[in-house]
């Protein structure tokens, strides 16, 4: 990921735009992209530093204060999908992507698996299997 660039860089840029100079000269001047040079502008007028905003970091999780709810309400209907969740999220005023709930079972250790019985039919026109001879024969 690139590195801001420098606070030095970044007074004098805004101070030669305060002193009259224009964005696109000072651009030209310091070697910075005319954008660079507005939102630097832009961002000193508006809070009176041009200092680069913080990079990376970790964004709290969407569903983190719901969790208590989502594995009740899991434990109290575990057919639920995650397509119902999702509207009964947004009921509660909730709301949050499909990715971001999978990712949030997902974390759990809970998985949506196909159920047992709903196994996929054999093929047409298929009977039982045959008894092994050992059993059809009767005892040996």
């Amino acid at each position: 990921m690139a590195r801001p660039y420098s606070q030095d860089l970044r007074e004098r840029v805004v101070g030669s735009v305060l002193g009259g100079r224009s964005c696109r000269a000072t651009a030209a001047l310091f070697g910075v992209s005319v954008s660079s040079v507005v939102k630097w502008s832009q961002r000193f007028r508006a809070s009176g530093s041009a200092a680069a905003k913080p990079m990376g970091g970790h964004r709290p999780r969407a569903l983190g204060g719901e969790r208590v709810w989502l594995l009740a309400r899991i434990a109290e209907k575990p057919d639920l999908t995650l397509r119902g969740l999702l509207a009964e999220l947004a009921a509660r005023g909730v709301v949050v992507s499909y990715g971001a709930l999978w990712s949030f079972f997902d974390r759990e250790g809970i998985s949506f698996k196909k159920k047992p019985v709903r196994q996929r039919a054999g093929p047409p026109r298929r009977g039982a299997a045959a008894a092994p001879l050992a059993s059809a024969s009767g005892p040996a």
